[in-house]
């Protein structure tokens, strides 16, 4: 039994070295390149088209499944505490709103300039102060508002409400501080990749080091 055993094995090309390594840095490839990809994927995120807030400051939400979400009022951006944040944030129907003043930048509002919400807070410096509004049904669409008395450096923002809104890819999270928001598939996806990428290399070191015919072809 044991000379058939040794017979079969000799039967069997010899594992050569190169050979190894070729496949090795072929697996490991693959898996980095299935991180690139889930990377560039999780970069990409749909949201509603805002040309009213286009190029201000204070980034952008996506907030839907939440039944209430807050935006600062006077935070940093648009060249001093002139910003809405997150300045566009899309949300469900039933939705509240809190808009809450950081006391900085001065006098500020809340006023639609166009939309079917009706937007109309006081002028309050005043940290803390806050305004409410429930979105309904009846406010599904963009509602584009702004803090009147700075228009003109525009401290300017829009709500989404509802699924039935122009839509775009943009790259990246827009929220306020810029960072991807990355699904769990794709987080997932890439732990799987590195850990095969991690796994082959292993793989290969203890191969070459311990085991294996390495002759040449």
């Amino acid at each position: 039994m044991g000379g058939a055993i040794t017979e079969d094995m000799s039967d069997n090309a010899p594992v050569s070295r190169r050979g190894f390594l070729r496949a090795g840095v072929g697996a490991t490839a693959a898996a980095g390149a299935a991180t690139a990809a889930t990377g560039t994927a999780a970069a990409q995120q749909e949201l509603p088209v805002w040309d009213y807030i286009d190029g201000v400051d204070g980034g952008e939400e996506d907030l839907r499944g939440q039944d209430e979400v807050t935006v600062m009022v006077g935070a940093e951006g648009n060249g001093g505490d002139l910003a809405f944040s997150p300045a566009g944030i899309w949300i469900d129907p039933g939705t509240t709103v809190i808009w809450e003043w950081t006391g900085g930048g001065g006098e500020h509002n809340v006023e639609t300039v166009e939309g079917p919400a009706e937007l109309d807070s006081q002028l309050t410096a005043e940290a803390g102060e806050t305004y409410e509004y429930e979105f309904t049904e009846d406010d599904e669409g963009i509602t584009d508002y702004v803090c009147a008395p700075h228009e003109g450096l525009d401290m300017k923002g829009a709500v989404a409400v509802g699924d039935d809104v122009d839509t775009q890819e943009v790259g990246g999270a827009a929220d306020g501080d810029g960072a991807p928001q990355i699904p769990d598939s794709a987080r997932t996806l890439g732990v799987a990749a590195t850990f095969a990428m991690v796994s082959t290399l292993a793989f290969a070191f203890f191969f070459i080091k311990y085991g294996g015919d390495y002759a040449d072809e």
